[in-house]
């Protein structure tokens, strides 16, 4: 099989295409022969060796993965194959075939397409988990959410707005993606390249601040939000996009009992009983017409290293696709 494969950290360049031996499955798993490859800012971090966790060498990028089981391990005889799944795996979607886990494989919907379905379980579920899990979000409350219009973020908009927030506030960087994020169900917009854009998310609160906020930029943008946040505000950081860690004196949160949390899905994904409910709640809503899903780009495997380009240039919106089987 064809695989896109890094054999040392670096830039779009160190990935590479291979020829490598089809996986078996054993025990658990199935092996999948992958039809959509979702893209991710993880996969970059991972390619540079600057991800949250170590990345052994040589390595196979691509969690999210959409296809068809075409054969079953010992203990994962009931999946039959020709069943349409999908799954989030720890490495291996880069590729076109990929082995998965049979307890964490979701069926997908005959309504939906490879493509939706790849585009959902990353994203979808860091959204998910981050506004309910660990963010607790109640119903009436304000939520503000950073990158509205990238991928956590066009669906974290929407998926506040399900969960009962009262209002949401976006913040991005221009006036398109803000626009985007009004289209998602945004009630306040706010460009943070403005001086002065925690003012601003002040002033839609009335001066008291934000029940919930999602932050992954880091450094400035971290302390500007711990401005906005209400009396009992939890801070959820799920990334550092800007590459600057933050400090803080964690004795200023208890004068108004805020929170910081952090959030890091493989700890979801370890937890089936976590993962499960939650990606078939979500697939639910896609199929409903409840959540929409922004579909950028879709590459053939082989642009791989083009498509890291594209996404670390900040010019895509939507979700970036790769398919093993699409020519050109």
């Amino acid at each position: 099989m064809k695989a896109i494969q890094l054999k040392e950290y670096g830039g779009p360049e160190v990935l590479s295409v291979v020829e490598m031996e089809k996986p078996v499955p054993k025990g658990h798993e199935v092996l999948i022969e992958i039809q959509a490859a979702g893209v991710n800012y993880a996969d970059t971090a991972r390619r540079e060796g600057q991800y949250v966790v170590p990345t052994p060498l040589p390595f196979i990028p691509g969690a999210e993965v959409a296809g068809i089981v075409i054969e079953s391990g010992s203990d994962a005889a009931h999946i039959k194959p020709g069943t349409r799944v999908v799954s989030l795996i720890e490495s291996g979607g880069y590729a076109e075939y990929a082995i998965a886990d049979c307890r964490s494989i979701i069926p997908i919907p005959d309504e939906l397409d490879f493509q939706q379905a790849a585009a959902l379980p990353l994203q979808g579920l860091s959204a998910y988990h981050i506004l309910k899990t660990m963010g607790r979000i109640e119903q009436g409350e304000s939520v503000l959410i950073h990158a509205a219009a990238g991928g956590v973020g066009t669906i974290a908009v929407q998926l506040a707005k399900l969960f009962g927030a009262g209002k949401v506030i976006a913040t991005a960087s221009t006036d398109e993606k803000l626009q985007l994020a009004k289209e998602m169900g945004a009630d306040v917009l706010v460009n943070y390249t403005h001086e002065g854009w925690e003012q601003e998310v002040l002033e839609a609160t009335g001066g008291k601040g934000v029940h919930l906020a999602l932050e992954m930029a880091g450094g400035d943008v971290f302390y500007k939000t711990l401005k906005c946040l209400a009396t009992f505000g939890r801070l959820v950081v799920y990334g550092v996009a800007s590459g600057e860690q933050s400090k803080f004196n964690p004795s200023s949160l208890m004068a108004r009992n805020q929170s910081v949390i952090g959030f890091f899905l493989p700890q979801i994904m370890r937890k089936p009983e976590l993962l499960k409910p939650s990606l078939t709640e979500l697939l639910r809503y896609v199929t409903e017409g409840k959540l929409t899903l922004t579909i950028g780009e879709v590459h053939n495997l082989e642009n791989a290293s083009q498509v890291h380009e594209l996404m670390q240039s900040r010019k895509t919106k939507g979700k970036l696709i790769l398919e093993p089987g699409k020519q050109g």
